[in-house]
Parts: C-alpha cells; sequence; structure tokens
C-alpha cells in the first residue's frame, strides 16, 4: 500500500479507518465511572512519549509560533476527549461514530458565521439532512447525557477543523500533534491530582492503546493523502461507520436498528454527494490536517470556499 496510486491510497483509508475504530474500543471497554482525567493525562503523556522518535521534524526555532492558537485548540481537544470517552462508554459503538460524523456539518455553519462563506444548496441539504440524521438516530425520548457528550465530542472536532486554517502552514504535523499534547498536559496532570482516582491499569492499557492505534490511523491518513488529491478518496473515509458496525457487532454484540442505518444515510449521504459535486469541478491539492482526535473527516474550506479535509480526531 504505497498511496501513490488512487486504489492504493483508498485501501490505506480504510484500513486506516479500521484501526481508528479500534482506538475506540480501547475506550469502549472502560466501565462507567472512569477516572476521565487521568486517563486524558495518560493519553497526553503517552502520545508525547510516542512522537519524540519523530524530533527531527520539529522546529526548535520556532516552537511556539502560533502558541495561543495552539494553547486554544489543545483545550478544546481535551474538552472533546472526555466528551467522547463518556460517549463511547454509553453509546453503541456505532452510534457514537455516527454522531461524531455530525462534525463536517458543524464546519459549515461555522465557516459561515466567522469566514462569511455561503452555503452551496447542497451544502444547506446537509446541514438540515445531518441534524435531522441525528434526531433520527438518537430521537428525543433518548436523548441523555451521552448523547450530548457525543454532540459535544462533534462540536469540538467542527472547532478545531475551522481553528487549523490559522495554524502556521509550514509547521509539521508532529510539531502542531505535539504542541496540543504539551499544551494541555499541565491541566490534565491537575485535573488527574484533584480527581484522586488511584492509578489504574486498565485506564493505562486503555489509553496506549487508543494512542498508538490513532497514530497508526494518522499514518495511514498521511500516506494516502501524500500524494493523491483529497476530493478523489475523501469518500474512503466514511468506511469508519461501516467498521463501527462491524466491530461494535463483534465485540459488544450490538445490532444497529432501522433508526441508525435511516440517521446514518441521512448524515453521510449528502457529504458524500459534496465529495462527488467538488470532484467534479476541479482537482485540488489535497490538505489534510492530522490530529489525534476522535474525528476522521472534518472539512475545513479554503479562501475560495472549496472544503478541505482537516481530519481530526479525538
Amino acid at each position: 500500500m504505497s498511496g501513490k496510486t488512487v486504489s492504493s491510497a483508498i485501501l490505506l483509508l480504510v484500513v486506516g479507518n479500521a484501526i481508528a475504530v479500534i482506538s475506540d474500543v480501547f475506550v469502549k471497554f472502560l466501565e462507567e465511572g472512569v477516572p476521565v482525567f487521568q486517563y486524558a493525562f495518560l493519553r497526553c503523556v503517552i502520545t508525547l512519549l510516542l512522537l519524540a522518535p519523530f524530533w527531527k521534524h520539529l522546529d526548535t526555532g520556532h516552537f511556539f509560533e502560533g502558541g495561543v492558537l495552539h494553547f486554544i485548540r489543545g483545550h478544546v481537544h481535551l474538552v472533546g476527549m472526555i466528551c467522547m470517552v463518556y460517549a463511547l462508554i454509553a453509546l453503541p459503538l456505532a452510534t457514537a461514530n455516527a454522531v461524531f460524523m455530525v462534525a463536517p456539518i458543524m464546519v459549515m455553519i461555522l465557516s459561515v458565521m466567522f469566514f462569511g462563506e455561503r452555503l452551496s444548496t447542497l451544502s444547506l441539504v446537509a446541514v438540515i439532512s445531518g441534524f435531522a440524521g441525528i434526531l433520527v438516530i438518537l430521537r428525543p425520548v433518548e436523548i441523555g447525557w451521552a448523547a450530548l457528550a457525543a454532540l459535544g465530542t462533534a462540536a469540538a472536532l467542527a472547532i478545531n477543523a475551522v481553528l487549523v486554517r490559522r495554524l502556521p502552514r509550514d509547521q509539521s504535523t508532529v510539531q502542531k500533534l505535539f504542541l496540543n499534547y504539551l499544551m494541555i498536559t499541565p491541566l490534565c496532570l491537575a485535573l488527574a491530582w484533584w480527581e484522586g482516582a488511584a492509578w489504574s491499569r486498565e485506564v493505562l492499557i486503555s489509553a496506549f492503546g487508543s494512542a498508538l492505534f490513532i497514530l497508526g490511523y494518522n499514518v495511514c491518513v498521511l500516506l494516502a493523502y501524500k500524494h493523491v488529491d483529497a476530493n478523489q478518496i475523501t469518500s474512503a473515509e466514511y468506511t469508519a461507520l461501516v467498521w463501527a458496525v462491524i466491530i461494535g457487532w463483534v465485540f459488544f454484540a450490538e445490532v444497529p436498528d432501522l433508526w441508525f442505518v435511516v440517521g446514518s444515510a441521512m448524515i453521510v449521504v449528502p457529504l458524500l454527494l459534496i465529495g462527488l459535486q467538488q470532484r467534479r469541478i476541479r482537482p485540488r491539492p489535497s490538505h489534510h490536517e492530522l490530529a489525534d482526535t476522535r474525528y476522521h473527516t472534518a472539512p475545513a474550506t479554503d479562501d475560495e470556499g472549496i472544503t478541505q479535509d482537516a481530519g481530526y480526531k479525538q
């Protein structure tokens, strides 16, 4: 899987999204009442250690360039990470992933609010259909803290996908990831100390597994988007929902109902149509911002209003 052809790049994304969902499994195996701040702290430390071998990609001369924005994005990411843990523990794996996928729709709204961009007719349909799909999946009678946590994760993904446009363009992915976690580690440590829970091997294993597999996903994405235009392969990232259904059924005996199928289609299909529309307009260089967050394809838009992938996984 070299990623140099469209077919190999698509395969990389399919495999990468399977790896990403496996990272969710490590979180989902945690029990209710888990010390979530301890998890967040361990996740930060482990991610920083995993990134350490790539120190050559850090620009030490301008290490803290864009520091204020990195600080904001990092703490938004922390909120999303905590919400993600609650959502994955309480909701079926596929349901949580379907709600996370509303992030691209939120990006469209934020782009209108903060950058004055205009939604096309298809984009407007995607916004309306996406939020209706969330209601179909969750159904008002079933909306609780877990559902709100999943929406909180999606909101965090969307905010960071928009903010990534303001980061220094010459910073490497490794540096952006490193700063993201470095900025929130002190607060995570303070919160873990305030939480006062005994250090748990279960939480350590979960944090290590989720961090490792998310970085594995990031490697797959980096290779996939390196040689191929993003608009040719982005739709392959929605296979994450398929993997979530399969893995949820195998590991947790979760069988999606008709509400889930209909709601997921209402979210994903308009986004796929937008991707096909962009492919017909013109090819464009890929711009896939990697980050260790939960979401894969939260599309930000460039200055010309053309959607760009800002993959963001919690």
